[in-house]
Protein backbone atom coordinates (compact mmCIF):
# COMPACT_ATOMS: atom_id res chain seq x y z
CA UNK A 1 0.00 0.00 0.00
CA UNK A 2 1.13 3.49 -0.93
CA UNK A 3 -0.17 6.44 0.50
CA UNK A 4 -0.27 9.74 -0.97
CA UNK A 5 2.84 11.98 0.74
CA UNK A 6 0.23 14.83 1.60
CA UNK A 7 -1.74 11.39 4.28
CA UNK A 8 1.44 10.83 5.80
CA UNK A 9 2.68 14.88 6.50
CA UNK A 10 -0.77 14.93 8.08
CA UNK A 11 -0.11 11.97 10.31
CA UNK A 12 3.54 13.21 10.88
CA UNK A 13 2.15 16.83 12.24
CA UNK A 14 -0.61 15.44 14.32
CA UNK A 15 1.72 13.39 16.16
CA UNK A 16 4.33 15.70 16.61
CA UNK A 17 1.91 18.09 17.51
CA UNK A 18 0.85 16.04 20.53
CA UNK A 19 4.55 15.33 21.22
CA UNK A 20 5.28 18.41 21.95
CA UNK A 21 1.36 19.33 24.14
CA UNK A 22 3.26 15.99 26.01
CA UNK A 23 6.44 18.38 27.03
CA UNK A 24 4.44 21.06 28.11
CA UNK A 25 3.92 19.13 31.24
CA UNK A 26 7.45 18.54 32.00
CA UNK A 27 9.17 20.57 35.08
CA UNK A 28 11.19 23.12 34.66
CA UNK A 29 14.61 23.29 36.27
CA UNK A 30 15.28 26.63 38.26
CA UNK A 31 17.97 29.11 37.37
CA UNK A 32 18.07 27.41 33.90
CA UNK A 33 16.12 28.83 30.89
CA UNK A 34 15.91 25.45 29.48
CA UNK A 35 14.74 21.99 30.85
CA UNK A 36 13.85 18.38 29.53
CA UNK A 37 10.99 19.92 27.57
CA UNK A 38 13.90 21.26 24.90
CA UNK A 39 14.70 18.03 22.98
CA UNK A 40 11.41 17.17 22.24
CA UNK A 41 10.17 20.58 21.42
CA UNK A 42 13.07 21.00 18.57
CA UNK A 43 12.24 17.67 17.56
CA UNK A 44 8.66 17.76 17.50
CA UNK A 45 8.91 21.23 15.52
CA UNK A 46 11.64 20.17 13.30
CA UNK A 47 9.06 16.81 12.19
CA UNK A 48 6.22 19.55 12.10
CA UNK A 49 8.53 21.13 8.93
CA UNK A 50 9.00 17.82 7.36
CA UNK A 51 5.43 16.75 7.74
CA UNK A 52 4.94 20.19 5.98
CA UNK A 53 6.84 19.56 3.25
CA UNK A 54 5.37 16.29 2.65
CA UNK A 55 1.87 17.59 2.71
CA UNK A 56 2.87 20.34 -0.03
CA UNK A 57 4.98 17.12 -2.18
CA UNK A 58 1.59 14.93 -2.17
CA UNK A 59 -0.28 17.81 -3.58
CA UNK A 60 1.58 18.18 -6.15
CA UNK A 61 1.75 14.95 -6.43
CA UNK A 62 -2.20 14.52 -6.14
CA UNK A 63 -2.72 17.48 -9.04
CA UNK A 64 -0.60 15.18 -11.13
CA UNK A 65 -3.16 12.45 -10.57
CA UNK A 66 -1.27 10.25 -8.69
CA UNK A 67 -4.31 8.46 -6.04
CA UNK A 68 -4.50 9.21 -1.88
CA UNK A 69 -3.88 5.55 -1.82
CA UNK A 70 -2.61 2.94 -3.90
CA UNK A 71 -2.93 -0.78 -2.95
CA UNK A 72 -0.10 -3.14 -3.65
CA UNK A 73 -0.87 -6.44 -5.55
CA UNK A 74 -0.20 -8.26 -2.30
CA UNK A 75 -3.32 -6.56 -0.66
CA UNK A 76 -5.88 -8.86 -2.68
CA UNK A 77 -4.63 -12.25 -1.63
CA UNK A 78 -6.12 -12.75 1.61
CA UNK A 79 -3.21 -15.09 3.49
CA UNK A 80 -0.74 -12.42 2.55
CA UNK A 81 -2.73 -9.56 4.37
CA UNK A 82 -3.31 -12.23 7.05
CA UNK A 83 0.27 -12.92 7.38
CA UNK A 84 0.91 -8.85 7.50
CA UNK A 85 -1.84 -8.82 10.31
CA UNK A 86 -0.64 -11.32 12.56
CA UNK A 87 2.13 -9.66 13.97
CA UNK A 88 0.93 -6.88 15.67
CA UNK A 89 -2.49 -9.33 16.42
CA UNK A 90 0.03 -12.01 18.55
CA UNK A 91 1.40 -8.70 19.93
CA UNK A 92 -2.00 -7.37 21.66
CA UNK A 93 -2.35 -11.46 22.65
CA UNK A 94 0.82 -10.81 24.50
CA UNK A 95 0.03 -8.10 26.23
CA UNK A 96 -3.54 -9.97 26.97
CA UNK A 97 -2.21 -12.85 28.24
CA UNK A 98 1.34 -12.76 29.58
CA UNK A 99 0.49 -12.20 33.10
CA UNK A 100 -1.71 -14.60 33.74
CA UNK A 101 0.10 -17.12 31.89
CA UNK A 102 3.65 -15.65 32.12
CA UNK A 103 6.55 -14.82 29.11
CA UNK A 104 7.89 -18.57 28.69
CA UNK A 105 4.92 -20.42 27.99
CA UNK A 106 3.35 -17.31 25.88
CA UNK A 107 6.45 -16.66 24.11
CA UNK A 108 6.98 -20.45 22.47
CA UNK A 109 3.53 -20.72 21.89
CA UNK A 110 3.33 -17.57 19.85
CA UNK A 111 6.89 -17.97 18.11
CA UNK A 112 5.94 -21.30 17.37
CA UNK A 113 2.37 -20.43 15.83
CA UNK A 114 4.30 -17.70 13.77
CA UNK A 115 6.59 -20.14 12.44
CA UNK A 116 4.33 -23.06 11.61
CA UNK A 117 1.99 -20.04 9.79
CA UNK A 118 5.22 -19.09 7.78
CA UNK A 119 5.65 -22.72 6.72
CA UNK A 120 8.56 -23.95 8.76
CA UNK A 121 8.39 -27.91 9.34
CA UNK A 122 7.72 -28.65 12.66
CA UNK A 123 11.14 -30.54 13.38
CA UNK A 124 12.63 -27.02 12.91
CA UNK A 125 10.43 -24.89 14.46
CA UNK A 126 10.14 -26.51 18.07
CA UNK A 127 13.56 -26.25 18.61
CA UNK A 128 14.09 -22.46 17.54
CA UNK A 129 10.99 -21.83 18.92
CA UNK A 130 12.66 -22.98 22.53
CA UNK A 131 15.67 -21.77 21.84
CA UNK A 132 14.47 -18.34 20.89
CA UNK A 133 12.27 -18.04 23.90
CA UNK A 134 15.13 -18.90 26.03
CA UNK A 135 17.79 -16.44 24.34
CA UNK A 136 15.58 -13.71 24.73
CA UNK A 137 14.33 -14.81 28.44
CA UNK A 138 17.82 -14.83 29.36
CA UNK A 139 18.93 -11.46 27.74
CA UNK A 140 15.75 -9.62 29.37
CA UNK A 141 15.27 -11.75 32.53
CA UNK A 142 19.22 -12.33 33.80
CA UNK A 143 20.92 -9.88 31.75
CA UNK A 144 18.91 -6.55 31.77
CA UNK A 145 17.04 -7.61 34.56
CA UNK A 146 13.36 -6.64 32.98
CA UNK A 147 10.97 -8.31 35.38
CA UNK A 148 9.20 -10.28 32.89
CA UNK A 149 6.23 -12.44 33.79
CA UNK A 150 5.59 -15.56 35.16
CA UNK A 151 2.52 -16.42 35.21
CA UNK A 152 1.89 -20.38 35.54
CA UNK A 153 5.52 -20.63 35.77
CA UNK A 154 5.80 -18.74 39.31
CA UNK A 155 6.67 -21.62 41.97
CA UNK A 156 9.04 -22.95 39.79
CA UNK A 157 11.37 -19.59 38.47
Amino acid sequence: MRANDAISGLVLIAVSTFMIYLTLDFPGFPGQKYGPALFPRILGAGLIICGLLLVVRGISARRAGEAWVAFADWTREPWRVTSFLLIPLLTVVYILISEQVGFIPVAFALLLLLFLWFRARLVVALPVAAIATWIIHWFFATLMRVPLPRGLLTAIL
